[in-house]
């Protein structure tokens, strides 16, 4: 079975007050930091933690040396999962309000944390589960404490450096999960260098959504990731993006289609440009 597992609105409403679900809302906008919180105090799906993009899920930015969404330190993000009730054998479900990738991102956290069953994300989000009329509550979740034991895995994590000493092998599959206009440098509305790091392919994370807003079947993302990678070995898969979220979202889809779990060079291009001795490309 595929670590990346997707859960319909119609199995979540009958799991609803399950021993043990854990719901996360993983709600966030890059426009309006407060906006995640605010949504989940104004409704969530019944029995739904919250986690903040940057306040949980990542480490302070440290200017000019890390990129715009850090990895947390991992027993910090233990303690937090724990408060929401995370145990070893948690069923959890992740969801945002857009295509997925801030609970893609929370899905890869976990797994980087050793949790490897159990998890999925709620397929077309919230917006699935608003359109077949599920009902959203203000009220407070109510699990308790978790024991969740952390176990980081940082085979899944590639560094700038490890990546910058394979640029040039021909081996080398790099997704870059940003908008084309974004990889190309045309416009850069986020980090104050435009382009992508050399050899990269662009492969945007939303085309692993059809147009209701669910993920495609495994063998539509098979045969996207394999038009994507060639004839290069699936051990040199490295994804990336532009702090490190969406890139989660193309990890989540590869390993649907059946793929190993690729690694994360998770500073991503914000991190990238911090040193002007990387080199970087623009265009196709």
């Amino acid at each position: 079975m595929p670590l990346a597992q997707l859960i319909s609105t119609e199995h979540l409403q009958q799991r609803l007050g399950q021993e043990n679900l854990l719901i996360l809302d993983c709600r966030f906008a890059l426009e309006d930091p407060a906006y995640g919180r605010r949504s989940y105090l104004d409704g969530h799906i019944p029995g739904a933690h919250f986690l903040d993009l940057e306040q949980d899920l990542s480490a302070p930015v440290v200017k000019g040396v890390t990129g715009r969404h850090p990895l947390p330190d991992p027993s910090a993000l233990v303690e937090r999962l724990r408060s929401c009730g995370l145990r070893a054998d948690s069923q959890v479900v992740l969801y945002d309000d857009g295509p997925g990738a801030f609970a893609a991102h929370a899905w890869w956290l976990l797994l980087w944390l050793g949790k490897r069953d159990g998890l999925y994300l709620l397929d077309g989000g919230l917006k699935a589960w608003r359109e077949v009329g599920q009902e959203l509550t203000t009220a407070a979740p109510s699990n308790a404490p978790g024991d969740f034991s952390a176990q980081p895995d940082n085979s899944l994590l590639l560094t700038a450096d490890q990546l910058a000493q394979r640029l040039g092998n021909p081996d080398l599959t790099l997704l870059d999960a940003r908008a084309l206009p974004r990889f190309r440098g045309e416009v850069e509305p986020l980090d104050p260098i435009a382009g992508h790091i050399p050899g990269a392919q662009c492969a945007v994370f939303t085309d692993n959504l059809g147009n209701d807003g669910r993920f495609l079947a495994p063998n539509a993302l098979r045969e996207r990731f394999d038009k994507l990678r060639g004839e290069r070995p699936l051990e040199n898969l490295v994804a990336y993006c532009g702090s490190g979220v969406t890139a989660c979202h193309n990890l989540f889809a590869m390993s649907l289609a059946g793929y190993p779990l690729a690694p994360l060079y998770a500073g991503s291009w914000s991190e990238w440009i911090t040193d002007p001795t990387r080199p970087i490309a623009t265009g196709d």
